[in-house]
């Protein structure tokens, strides 16, 4: 429509998450005809994260060395792991500032339909790591989706009979949310995960 080089632009933009036809045109035309330099800027950044991220060695997080800044920590607890699927869900759990363990990240969850079996997703590294570091408690923080709830079982059962205690995180009602607006499923889990009142 553009022509060849400006419609390659859009085209790679729509790789991004929730970037369809029109958001990926309206950033490409931005770009373009604002913002030359933060164009040129953005696709060094892209490049130089492209050659030099990789996965951690310990938890496969993304890093630029062999261990993230998280596994090289010393004041880290070293005998807490907790799992979860990207390192997204790393970063928020990060950001509470409440956790002071260690991870590891499976890059996806058990899909048999797609393929994605626990060797694509790094669970025998994950054992070898909880009997190698003598790890005392898993605990698995996967997404509360069918495929994430698959994933935090199999994972569990694995790591319990490896003798390791596992603990999965709460999940129920929000902090500051109303119960009329709470959806039957979240509900459910609230009542089934209940403990005793203080």
């Amino acid at each position: 429509m553009f022509g060849p080089v400006i419609d390659e632009l859009i085209d790679a933009l729509r790789c991004l998450p929730g970037v369809g036809p029109k958001s990926a045109q309206r950033m490409a035309l931005h770009m373009l005809e604002r913002n030359r330099q933060g164009g040129m800027r953005l696709s060094t950044a892209l490049a130089t994260a492209a050659q030099q991220v990789r996965r951690c060695q310990r938890c496969r997080n993304l890093t630029e060395q062999d261990q993230c800044a998280i596994c090289a920590n010393p004041r880290r607890d070293e005998k807490r792991v907790c799992v979860v699927e990207t390192p997204a869900d790393l970063f928020a759990i990060e950001s509470s500032g409440s956790y002071r363990g260690l991870y590891f990240v499976l890059m996806g969850h058990l899909s048999p339909i797609d393929g994605i079996g626990p060797e694509a997703i790094g669970v025998d590294q994950l054992m070898t790591r909880l009997k190698d570091e003598a790890v005392e408690e898993l605990i698995l923080a996967t997404n509360l989706t069918v495929e994430g709830e698959a994933t935090a079982h199999y994972i569990g059962e694995r790591a319990r009979a490896g003798g390791v205690q596992v603990t999965r995180i709460a999940h129920g009602v929000p902090l500051g949310g109303e119960l009329e607006f709470v959806d039957g499923g979240t509900l459910a889990h609230a009542f089934n995960s209940r403990k005793q009142f203080i």
